[in-house]
């Protein structure tokens, strides 16, 4: 019988295109797969109870792919660098593989989970699998990590891709004893969300695991990759591939997207889907760019880049922040978005830039606050493109013009037309005029009919406000 080899899952849930495993099963047909539930993680105040959700569903499903193949994936509760070494032991694995990460709190788990099984004399073997180039694969001429995209992204499309790994097939060995032996350490059955402290009860855009993220791609690359560029900026439009929690935990590997992208530009047939296709291929690349960019400043996940935001006077009124958490500001724009983050654990990416701009630049409120907002709710939370996203927006991150502020009223005429949007998620509004809707330009009187909020602030004089802040502290 071959050696078995155990698999750490953590960001890539799937049995296919999935380097490590790929690597595990060059070496051993005996491969067991396992996922450990950290409380570092778990125990953490900014879990989304929707993240946690669809985290479970890719296992129930990943689950279920190991036990068509013969095998299984255990699933343990606890610290790893304790449980994964002790499961290690019971079942006489002659290596652990995993598939690295760019998060700080990864990397240092990582670290010790390598000390602990090596103490034990069990190997330790690890890839990168969830980005198209790892980090330290993109670098400037001087050999330094790139802080600004646009140089990033012209190195970055250059490099030649790596294929798709081989799906993982033929496991054999998985028995009895075995499974006895698991649970002796501590295997347990796969919890449900109640079980975690964590329940969603709305239904998730995208269904969990590797077969739903599959098809997403491909109906997304089928249809709507093809109007990207200009579809992909309005809310009420479906216009974007909803992809991004199953890259976040990987339900999907990075490699098939890129070739899924690659198949259909060479397959498209004008000019502006060419465009659309390689719009979208920009969108990955931002992806990688700030995970490589969390990598090589790990200080970006605790503060800001720039230092002039390290002690900026940030105004931090508790009142306007949990009514711009609750969808209330008074700008229709900034509250459907708001709203529909709340209900689906979601938000579109271009209202995620506007209610940013609006809580930093208009309400003077610490994007941190935010940054952490948004890991509470979004299913697809990742830390370094939430990070990344917040520091873009409030100005405190790499970015060659850091001062952008959106006007909510300009962003809502100009995304949202029509008002669809805005009525989908603020239905007490949905009898207004389309311009005033869009705008925000609502009467008084209009406002207390329909039950809505007074805007908070003045947009033009926070404004100004923020302006003399942000020259301040540049002096």
């Amino acid at each position: 019988m071959s050696d078995l080899i155990l698999f750490w899952h953590r960001r890539d849930l799937r049995i296919t295109d999935n380097i490590g495993l790929a690597a595990a099963q060059s070496r051993s047909n005996l491969i067991v797969g396992l996922f450990c539930f950290d409380p570092n993680i778990l125990n953490r105040d900014d879990v989304a109870p929707a993240r946690v959700t669809y985290l479970l569903g890719c296992l129930e499903a990943l689950q279920k792919e190991y036990q068509a193949l013969g095998s299984e994936l255990l699933i343990l509760q606890g610290e790893p660098s304790t449980k994964i070494p002790s499961l290690a032991l019971a079942l006489n694995a002659q290596a652990v593989f995993w598939n690295l990460d760019v998060e700080p709190y990864s990397q240092v788990r990582e670290q010790k989970v390598t000390a602990a099984l090596q103490e034990k004399g069990i190997k330790v073997e690890t890839y990168w699998d969830q980005l198209l180039h790892p980090p330290g694969d993109i670098i400037t001429k001087s050999g330094e990590p790139y802080k600004v995209y646009t140089p990033f992204w012209k190195n970055w499309l250059e490099k030649p891709k790596q294929s798709r790994a081989a799906k993982l097939v033929n496991v054999q060995g998985w028995s009895t004893e075995l499974r006895e032996k698991a649970i002796g350490v501590g295997g347990i059955n796969l919890p449900s969300g109640k079980d975690l402290g964590y329940v969603w009860d709305n239904p998730l855009l995208l269904a969990p695991g590797e077969t739903a993220a599959r098809e997403k791609l491909e109906e997304f690359c089928n249809y709507a990759i093809n109007e990207y560029g200009e579809q992909r900026n309005y809310p009420a439009v479906e216009g974007t591939s909803l992809l991004s929690a199953a890259l976040k935990f990987g339900a999907i590997g990075i490699r098939t997207v890129w070739e899924s992208a690659i198949n259909a530009a060479e397959n498209c047939r004008s000019d502006e889907s060419r465009a659309s296709i390689k719009t979208w291929q920009q969108e990955l690349a931002w992806r990688e760019f700030y995970q490589h960019c969390l990598y090589f400043f790990p200080e970006l996940a605790a503060g800001p880049y720039r230092e002039q935001f390290k002690d900026f006077p940030w105004e931090n009124n508790a009142e306007y922040f949990q009514a711009w958490c609750a969808g209330k500001t008074g700008y229709p724009i900034v509250d459907a978005a708001m709203r529909q983050l709340n209900e689906t654990g979601w938000m579109h990416n271009r209202c995620r830039m506007i209610v940013a701009s609006f809580l930093t630049k208009d309400l003077i409120i610490n994007w941190q606050w935010g940054e952490k907002y948004f890991m509470q709710k979004l299913f697809d939370g990742d830390l370094a493109a939430n990070n990344g996203g917040w520091q873009w927006s409030s100005s405190s991150g790499m970015d060659p013009k850091p001062l952008r502020i959106f006007n909510p009223a300009t962003q809502g005429a100009k995304y949202d037309p029509e008002g669809e949007y805005i009525r989908q998620w603020l239905p007490e509004l949905s009898s207004l005029d389309t311009k005033e809707l869009v705008t925000g330009k609502i009467g008084k009187k209009e406002r207390e009919s329909c039950g809505y909020p007074q805007p908070i602030v003045d947009h033009n004089q926070q404004q100004r406000v923020f302006k003399q802040l942000y020259q301040e502290q540049k002096g």
